[in-house]
């Protein structure tokens, strides 16, 4: 079974992590390189996806807005947030349609939210989580030559404040909300992250994670990442 590799970006600009994306990207279309997860927080950001309408954001004020190739409409991007963004090769029994790779980024949410004692569900035909009406997570996606790139963002400690500026996802009647909100107590993002990636390396069947220093990865081949510390993924866990 498959290693997982992840790196923890920080706090990083949304066009940089978005050239990171796509230099991966490149690097495993050409073979060789192996799936990796990168996790990083925004500075405030609003993006549009492909089918999105710029008037979905409606007040940006002095916030960036940046049209991108991910599916969905607009959503917002900012501090107390995991964003994740996959680059995994989806050319395997449990991820060979891209509604399946969806399905499970949704339960990998699900799951990781259970872990904290929240209760959510999908909300089909609508993308994302939801606990009740309110989203809670947001996911966009783009797969290019059956490799994945984008991938979604948890309101772990958002401030919700600048969804109301715009119209998320497209979904006029929608409310947003937030772990910290739902559970009224203070959680760390570090912890979600954990658990998150340990959920996602289950789900999708790594037999283990490893993580890589973000300087490591810019320089792209597999043999740039010796010593890295490995997780092994317990089956019951």
């Amino acid at each position: 079974m498959k290693t997982l590799l992840y790196s923890r970006l920080g706090n990083m600009d949304y066009l940089t992590a978005l050239e990171l994306q796509e230099r991966l990207l490149e690097r495993k279309q050409r073979g060789g390189f192996p799936d990796i997860l990168l996790v990083v927080e925004h500075p405030h950001v609003f993006t549009i996806g492909r089918s999105g309408k710029d008037a979905h954001v409606v007040s940006p004020g002095g916030v960036p807005v940046h049209r991108t190739s991910r599916g969905g409409d607009a959503t917002y991007h900012g501090p107390g947030q995991l964003v994740a963004y996959p680059i995994v090769d989806l050319r395997s029994k449990l991820r060979n349609a891209v509604h399946r790779y969806l399905y499970s980024i949704e339960v990998t949410i699900i799951q990781t939210l259970a872990c904290f004692g929240l209760s959510a569900e999908r909300k089909p035909p609508w993308t994302g989580i939801w606990i009740g009406d309110k989203k809670i997570a947001s996911i966009g996606v783009a797969v290019k030559r059956s490799v994945s790139y984008h991938g979604l963002a948890l309101n772990v400690n958002t401030d919700l404040g600048y969804f109301e500026r715009i119209i998320p996802c497209g979904l006029a009647w929608a409310e947003m909300t937030s772990m910290v909100r739902e559970l009224g107590a203070e959680i760390s993002l570090a912890q979600v992250q954990e658990e998150f990636l340990r959920c996602f390396a289950k789900r999708f069947g790594y037999a283990e994670l490893k993580e890589v220093c973000p300087e490591r990865i810019q320089t792209g081949s597999k043999s740039n990442f010796p010593g890295a510390p490995t997780t092994s993924i317990s089956s019951t866990s």
